[in-house]
Formats: C-alpha cells, sequence, structure tokens
C-alpha cells in the first residue's frame, strides 16, 4: 500500500485539520467531535442542513458545507457512518430555530445513527426531518442496504434542498423539495480498479487488468456485472441506457447531467464519458438543461465514474442556479 498518510488509524483526524486549516473563514470543526460547520452556524431562522457518512467520498461532505448547501457535515471513519452522538453535536450546532434537516445517502449505519440522533434531538425540542436518498438503479438490494444505495446523486439533493433552506424555506418546504429530487434523480457507477482503505492496507475487491465491473458501489460493493474493459463510449452507453431504462423519459422532458469520477479518473475520461451520454440524450430528444462532470462523490483512488440523471422542471431549475458558497461544488 502507497499512500501518503502518517497513521492509518487517523486518516479522518488528520484529513479534517487539514481541511479546515485550509479553509478557516469559511468552515470550524466542533470541538471533540468529527463535524465540520459553516462558520458562522447557527444562521438565525434558517432551517439547517445536516449531512454526512464515512469518509473517503471526499470531496463529499464536507467540502459541500457553505451557504446554499450543507450547514453541517458529519464524517465518519473511513467508509463507515457516524455515529449517533456526533450526528446530534452537528444537528444542535446548526439549529437556528426553525429546524434540522438530515440528507441521509441509504446505507444501513448511516440510516439507522441518523435517525438515533434525531430521535435524541427532539427530545430536546428541535424540529428535525430527512430524506433518504437512494439514487443508485444497479441493485434492489446490496450488502450495504436494503433498497437502492444512495450515491452521487445525493450531491443534488444538498444542492437543491439547501437552496431552498437559503431562501428562508420552512422544514416542511425544503422537506417537499428534497423528496422532490429523489424522486427525480438516478445513477449507476462502474469500476476499473479497487480502491484500498489505509487501515486495511489492501485492496477492496480484485480486478484483473482487462476487468471493470458495472454497477458498483461507492464502498466498492459488488456491482451487477464483471467484464472485459470496453470503449468509453460504450461504458457510457451501457450506463445511461440503465439509467433512462429506469427514469422513463420521453422527449421533450429536460435532465441536469453529472460525470462523477470515483476518485482515480481524469477529467479528460470524465468529459468522453460526457460527450457520449450528451449524444445518447440528444438522439432521444431528451433535453439537457445542465451538465457537471468531476469528482463529487468518490470512492478513495477508485478508478472509475457514475452517471446520474435528475428531471427537472422549472422549481429545481431555480434552485440549481441558485447561489452556493459551499467549497467543493463547481459547476
Amino acid at each position: 500500500m502507497k499512500k501518503i498518510v502518517n497513521d492509518p488509524n487517523k486518516v479522518v483526524e488528520e484529513m479534517l485539520q487539514g481541511f479546515v486549516a485550509a479553509h478557516p473563514d469559511d468552515v470550524k470543526q466542533l470541538p471533540g467531535t468529527t463535524v465540520i460547520a459553516r462558520k458562522d452556524a447557527p444562521v438565525s431562522n434558517k432551517v439547517g442542513l445536516v449531512s454526512g457518512g464515512g469518509s473517503g467520498h471526499e470531496p463529499a461532505h464536507a467540502g459541500y458545507v457553505g451557504e446554499g448547501m450543507l450547514d453541517a457535515a458529519v464524517a465518519g471513519e473511513v467508509f463507515t457512518s457516524p455515529t449517533p452522538d456526533q450526528v446530534f453535536e452537528a444537528i444542535k450546532a446548526v439549529d437556528g430555530g426553525s429546524g434540522v434537516f438530515l440528507v441521509i445517502k441509504n446505507y444501513t449505519g448511516d440510516v439507522m445513527n441518523f435517525e438515533m440522533a434525531a430521535e435524541m434531538a427532539e427530545a430536546e425540542g428541535i424540529k428535525v426531518q430527512q430524506v433518504v436518498v437512494n439514487d443508485d438503479v444497479a441493485v434492489e438490494d446490496s450488502s450495504f442496504t436494503t433498497g437502492r444505495r444512495g450515491i452521487a446523486g445525493t450531491i443534488f439533493v444538498h444542492k437543491i434542498a439547501g437552496a431552498k433552506a437559503a431562501q428562508g424555506g420552512s422544514l416542511d418546504e425544503v422537506k417537499a423539495v428534497a423528496d422532490k429530487v429523489v424522486a427525480n434523480v438516478r445513477s449507476i457507477g462502474m469500476a476499473l480498479t479497487p480502491c484500498t482503505v489505509p487501515a486495511a492496507g489492501e485492496p477492496s475487491f480484485v480486478l484483473e487488468e482487462d476487468e471493470m465491473e458495472v454497477g458498483i458501489g461507492i464502498h466498492g460493493e459488488p456491482g451487477i456485472e464483471r467484464k472485459k474493459v470496453t470503449s468509453a463510449d460504450d461504458i457510457a452507453t451501457e450506463l445511461t441506457e440503465k439509467v433512462l431504462e429506469d427514469m422513463k423519459l420521453t422527449g421533450g422532458e429536460e435532465v441536469a447531467v453529472m460525470v462523477n469520477g470515483l476518485g482515480a479518473t481524469p477529467e479528460m475520461e470524465l468529459y468522453i464519458v460526457n460527450r457520449k451520454v450528451n449524444e445518447l440524450l440528444s438522439d432521444k430528444g431528451i433535453k439537457i438543461y445542465d451538465t457537471f462532470v468531476g469528482e463529487y462523490m468518490t470512492s478513495l483512488e477508485m478508478a472509475g465514474c457514475s452517471v446520474t440523471l435528475l428531471k427537472v422542471d422549472q422549481e429545481l431549475k431555480n434552485l440549481l442556479e441558485a447561489d452556493s458558497k459551499a467549497l467543493a461544488f463547481r459547476r
């Protein structure tokens, strides 16, 4: 294992320290926690947004803390859910009197621990609502979930729910728009190489040099097919067709596109994939409202990508366009 680390058991702690040191005017780390919050949190009379999950998916989730997106992100150990007490600290830190909204990816540990934290907060009089993101069309259930996994589509939930809260939306209104995003966003990913969790010291799975896996999760969970590596066009076509098959879009409808790198894929290759995704959608008469290409939800140094489509209406477009000062969100 070759990695730039000091102690494999301190990678999250040291990463968070480095993150805050890089952005001291924008974020703060709650003392004694793995919570990164807006420097000005809590914002009075605004619904607070909290998300998080295991580390190793950077820039998710701390990179999305900022005006217009998250008020706080909670980091677990690598590929491990944060504990309920850490999530509870985040909720308390961002409650400005209008309640707190939780964005949870559908992984069993995340769902359980965030829900426990919500109960703890409600016991102290803080109103909490939540959404569980389940955009991955690859499998109906996985080794980590009951139901579909939450992957890169989560970033659209952060952006749109965050914009609604920033515009003064109530807790119910933030919940409603987050539910709309979840109902209209779908993703699927593929991997060319595995990643290595620092504390484990060895790859999480094995792929031969000429193999790839389609439908893999962001922790290296098995996909739906292991096969010989094909061209970028073939990969883009397979991923896009599987998402379209699930969404059943018709010509004339509009989508936002995200081509997301998993940590070790050059932007050159992501743009090549996007070229074909664009062509496929155009051929079907589906309008592309906006496109996002880059690393938004990674899996350490895994090579591969995911394709996400979000069906948009005017409300979602307005919120997607709204200003964001989150450090890692880029168009």
